[in-house]
């Protein structure tokens, strides 16, 4: 078998080295079991090559699989999706995976455990924090202090995909993004998804091709459903409305839903290609 007959996104291969779980499925000069390894920054782009395009982004503490270390640029797979690409070496490390996950919209690492002493960085909603301990209401985290109101435990899911997705409502559209400061159509359905425990890849025909359960053509769409077209995927978010990162408005905000089948056939990428039911978290669709 050649990669040729897998998703290259998912395959943890390039010209020099594959995981040792592809043996006898590809072909390569050498298999290995890869590191686990940590993002070590508020967000950084997962890229096609070294200084390549970006094809998706991490957020802090996002556990990665590293196969190689090359000129200053690592070989990895996200371990929440599979994707594949290059990080730049400085920026991932070899912390434990998260005890805790940011919450809110952002928060804030301080040098000290108080509210007014200096910032040190700025974390996206989802990023993820090993705790050292807490201390006057804020988590001791290998940075400085985050306050724990921002914060739940790494293991806590949410139950309402809809909800999930709100808290991304007004950040601006950003082609490959998954973060606070940008995301796309579909950072936006997987952020929403695994914030629930439900497993979700990457990209918007990945995510129609295995999320949730197909329904027949003129099924009434119900909150939480989500529709896809050519390239673009939306949550319906209650009658007639649909929630998204679209680069129509550039940012991601509800949207009459009949309004925005007839923009997008007008548009040239056609009509709704699939309308699929979410499994609710912790059962089947």
């Amino acid at each position: 078998m050649t990669t040729d007959t897998l998703d290259r996104r998912q395959i943890p291969a390039n010209t020099r080295v594959a995981a040792r779980s592809l043996e006898g499925k590809v072909d390569a000069p050498a298999f290995v079991d890869g590191d686990l390894r940590i993002v070590a920054r508020p967000v950084v782009d997962l890229l096609h090559e070294p200084l390549g395009r970006r094809e998706r982004q991490l957020v802090l503490g996002e556990p990665v699989l590293s196969f190689e270390t090359r000129g200053g640029w690592c070989f990895v797979q996200a371990k929440r999706d599979g994707y594949v690409g290059y990080i730049r070496a400085e920026d991932l490390e070899d912390r434990r995976e998260p005890s805790h996950r940011v919450i809110a919209r952002s928060t804030h690492i301080y040098y000290e455990p108080n509210f007014k002493a200096p910032e040190r960085l700025a974390l996206s909603l989802g990023a993820g924090l090993c705790s050292r301990g807490e201390e006057d209401g804020f988590l001791v985290v290998a940075d400085g202090y985050v306050p724990m109101i921002h914060l739940r435990d790494a293991t806590v899911r949410d139950e309402d995909i809809l909800a999930a997705a709100e808290r991304y409502l007004g950040v601006p559209y950003l082609w490959g993004g998954n973060s606070i400061w940008g995301i796309d159509c579909s950072g936006l359905v997987q952020a929403a998804c695994l914030s629930c425990g439900i497993p979700c890849p990457g990209d918007s025909d990945q995510q129609q091709a295995l999320l949730g359960r197909l329904l027949p053509t003129g099924t009434k769409p119900r909150k939480g459903d989500v529709l896809f077209w050519k390239g673009h995927v939306a949550l319906v978010a209650g009658k007639n409305r649909i929630l998204h990162a679209n680069a129509h408005s550039m940012t991601t905000c509800y949207e009459d839903m009949d309004a925005a089948i007839a923009r997008i056939a007008a548009a040239g990428d056609g009509p709704v290609t699939a309308h699929k039911r979410l499994p609710r978290p912790g059962k089947t669709a």
